[in-house]
């Protein structure tokens, strides 16, 4: 088969704070910034990797009332509406760097149960994002 996962989408609220957090904070490149009238769609992803997220306004659409926009607006910036799951070679470092940058932490890395370790935060979105570091990883410094 040759089907694989070209890029995923998550809601934002604040095109310049997701630009800066996705860019500046996890390091991604910019791959698209696209504008129309007042809404704007940017697409991110990890150098060097062909999946990307792109990063859309909240309920765009003709098919969409106000009160069911409004409604999926209350579920993104509380975070329970969109998340996305990251992986890292090196979870303790790059936890701290994301910290360091001011996110909203979630949960501090931990050893999970089911064989992973992970830490969650938010985006200025309210997006929970999920960083994971699967057994078997060696982070790069002790490579």
């Amino acid at each position: 088969m040759s089907i694989s996962i070209h890029s995923s989408f998550l809601p934002h609220t604040d095109p310049e704070a997701s630009l800066a957090f996705y860019r500046d904070v996890l390091g991604f490149e910019v791959r698209l910034d696209v504008g129309y009238e007042n809404l704007r769609w940017i697409t991110v992803g990890p150098a060097g990797q062909n999946t990307a997220i792109v990063l859309h306004p909240v309920g765009v659409g003709t098919d969409i009332s106000d009160e069911e926009r409004e409604t999926l607006l209350e579920l993104v910036t509380k975070g329970s509406y969109f998340g996305v799951n990251l992986e890292s070679s090196d979870l303790d470092a790059d936890f701290a760097r994301i910290v360091d940058a001011g996110a909203d932490v979630v949960q501090e890395p931990i050893d999970q149960d089911y064989g992973v370790r992970d830490a969650a935060f938010r985006d200025p979105a309210g997006n929970l994002i999920r960083i994971q570091q699967t057994p078997g990883q060696t982070p790069a410094k002790e490579q």
